[in-house]
Parts: C-alpha cells; structure tokens; sequence
C-alpha cells in the first residue's frame, strides 16, 4: 500500500472544512502507487454523495513544483481532456497541510488500468497521449525535468554507498550507460508539458476508452518525443522486460494518427527510448537499496528496465 503518512479521519475532517466539499463520510487507503499517500475521501451534501482522492505528497516530490502540475491538469481538464479537476478551497488556492505534508483534494474519475491491454487498448492510449500534448500546448507554466540526467548521476553516486550482489551488478551497467547516453536532451525538439509517467496504472479505462490521465506529479517541460519513449517503455514490454512488438506498434501507431512525429523526433525516438529505460532503472535501483521496511509499499523490480535498455539501443544500431 502506498500510505507514507497516516490521516484519521478526525484529521481528514478538519483539513477539509476549509473546503465546501460537504461532511466527509468515508476515508479508504488507496492501495496502489510508490511516490505519494493518497486517500480515497467521500462526502455527503445533503442526500448527495461525492468522491474525492485526498492526496499528501511526500519527500519525492518537491512541493515548489505542485502549481505546475495542479495548474497543468486544471489546464487539461479545463479544456475537455479526460483528467482530473484539483479542488479549490474556499481561498480559491489548490494546496494546504495536513500532518507536515503538502496536501490537495482532486476529483474522483471512475475507470480502472488495464492489466493486459488489447491492441486497440494500446493504441486508444497512445491516440490519448498525443490529444495530452496538443492540448497542454497553450499551457504557460515550465517545470524543468525533475528526474534528469543530473538526478540520474546523483541517484547512481548515492547507490554505490549501500549496493551489493545483484544490485551491484545492476548499477554497474547503470554506470555504463550513464557514460554511454551522457545527456541524452541536445537535439532541437518539439518541446512542451509533458506527463512523463505515462504507465498502464496511471491510465483508466471504462466501457472500452479511456476515462482518466491521473498522477501528473512527475510532469515537466521536455521533448514530447521522450514522454513518448516513456510510454513505449512502459506499455511495450512484458513483465520481464521484454520487447512485445506488435504492442509497441499499436501504441506508436495510435499516437502518430493524432500527432505524427517528424523525422528529427522519429531519429531520436531510440536514445530517448534508452534514457527513459535508464530513468526508471536507476530510481527503481535506488528505492529498492533504500527501502524502508517499515513503509507499505513494496519496492518495484529495477531489472524489468534495465532489460529495456537493450532493445532501444539495437533499434538505434540498426
């Protein structure tokens, strides 16, 4: 489970009178994420029910970045994309604290992620990231990517402290790549917001569509080609990290319908595609030396990605 931080409902209660939201009837551990705590919160105006995901966020999100990446969804959401609305307290602001975290109230959107998406789920959710990077186009903010090529090296140094066994030998084929990608962002690419953490769990599906683009907490400005070769990287393989091709067709093929890629964007789409392998293997790596037994959350396998890189780089071979 992913509760970092523990809300009673007492607690609940008095964090969201500053809200017109109702009586909070019902406060449930989401069971389901590593970055934050979210709950989800109901509550009753008269005979009306409404749901709500309370959401804390913790040490891996940097709170100066959250009116980028409330700002970017209120943008999105505002203009009929399917995700969802932040809350606004009766100050007209997004952000409060509840128990020493950052904390905001969003809109429940229905749907649930897909464990085995078809093809035409792959493409329907490539189609939905190309309509997320048209439609963020007019949005002004600017959030420098959080989790770079300098994060990656300073990941990578703090893992050499405490690596051994398999993870030693994971981080040094990290150290590999890292010399071999070096700052993989020069060329001259289409630039804009971009959700950067476009995973099967973040997508939710209702009757055959997508419903809802949540978690948006690692959105920043970059090449929407790399949000891209995030997602490939994510819906593409199986869960041993193998390339599944046809999979990786559909989605490609779902996103160019809506936004074709230029030829610069088609070159880079490789190395980029090895990068964001690399971004996932080395926080992954990092959170798995550093786990805390004692938080309820199960570190994810850092190997899965690092078997990711392989492909990306023969594709760039070839």
């Amino acid at each position: 489970m992913a509760v970092f931080t523990p809300v009673s409902l007492d607690e609940a209660r008095r964090f969201l009178a500053g809200y017109d939201l109702g009586e909070v009837v019902e406060l449930a551990a989401i069971a389901e994420g590593v970055e934050n705590t979210n709950y989800r919160l109901e509550t009753r105006q008269g005979s009306a029910r409404r749901r709500f995901v309370l959401t804390l966020f913790e040490a891996r999100t940097d709170e100066a970045s959250l009116p980028f990446c409330l700002g970017l969804t209120a943008h999105l959401a505002g203009r009929g994309f399917p995700c969802p609305t932040p809350i606004e307290d009766r100050s007209g602001g997004w952000l409060g604290r509840l128990n020493g975290r950052a904390a905001a109230v969003i809109e429940w959107k229905t749907g649930a992620w897909l464990r085995t998406p078809s093809q035409a789920d792959q493409a329907a959710a490539g189609a939905v990231l190309a309509r997320l990077h048209q439609t963020a186009s007019g949005f002004a903010g600017r959030r420098d990517n959080p989790v770079g090529p300098a994060m990656w090296r300073r990941l990578a140094d703090r893992c050499a402290a405490g690596a051994s066994g398999e993870d030693r030998s994971l981080l040094d084929q990290v150290e590999a790549a890292l010399a071999r990608l070096d700052d993989p962002f020069t060329d001259d690419l289409p630039v804009g917001a971009i959700h950067a953490d476009y995973f099967p769990d973040n997508i939710l599906f209702e009757e055959g569509a997508v419903s809802a683009v949540i978690d948006f907490y690692f959105g920043c400005t970059g090449p929407l080609v790399y949000d891209l070769a995030i997602a490939l990287s994510a819906w593409g393989f199986d869960a041993e990290g193998r390339a599944m091709p046809e999979a990786l067709a559909a989605f490609q093929r779902g996103y160019e319908a809506v936004r074709p890629l230029s030829e610069a964007e088609r070159a880079a789409l490789p190395r980029l595609g090895e990068a964001a392998a690399l971004r996932f293997t080395v926080t992954r790596l990092h959170d798995r030396i550093f786990h805390d037994p004692s938080k309820l959350v199960t570190p994810k396998d850092p190997a899965v990605f690092l078997r990711r890189m392989d492909h990306w780089r023969a594709l760039e071979n070839a």
